[in-house]
């Protein structure tokens, strides 16, 4: 198993200072929403994510067709790792 050293909280402050401030406005409109709303953003991201790196291995692997691609695609987002042989 992965021995990891846990954070201090020195290096946790110095994590968080690099975020964004909290835009309070924008949670109280996510907050009044209904879920099937909030959810749209996130898988338009997914989905521009995904087509993005679709593109990258489409340009890396250009003997490979487009359900190859998708399956590398599919490999490299998804973190179970299974054997191949």
């Amino acid at each position: 198993m992965d021995k990891r050293k846990p954070l201090t909280p020195k290096e946790i402050s110095a994590i968080v200072d690099g975020f964004d401030p909290i835009d309070w406005k924008q949670m109280k409109l996510l907050a009044s929403m209904p879920i099937e709303k909030r959810l749209i953003p996130g898988l338009n991201a997914q989905e521009f994510a995904m087509a993005a790196l679709r593109g990258t291995f489409q340009k890396k692997f250009p003997e490979l067709t487009m359900p190859e691609i998708n399956m590398k695609v599919l490999a490299y987002l998804t973190p179970v790792r299974m054997e191949t042989k």
